[in-house]
């Protein structure tokens, strides 16, 4: 179920969103969702990575090499 809520953009970036979502026959909102959600995604990916490498490095996976070592 979809949630409304309100945002204040300065007005310059509202004028190019609006350009924007005019240019690819979209509504604003949708290029908003998108952005919010890719921005999430992005954030996920990189916490994971760091994680992820964090464990690598314990166990002596440093490099691409390493990697590649690992899983040929």
């Amino acid at each position: 179920m979809a949630q409304a809520i309100t945002i204040t953009l300065p007005a310059d970036v509202t004028q190019a969103l609006e350009e924007l979502a005019s240019k690819e026959g979209v509504a604003p909102d949708q290029l908003v969702e998108r952005a919010v959600k890719q921005h999430l995604f992005l954030r996920q990916f990189r916490s994971l990575r760091e994680r992820m490498a964090a464990k690598a490095q314990s166990q002596g996976i440093v490099t691409d090499q390493d990697v590649f070592d690992r899983v040929s």
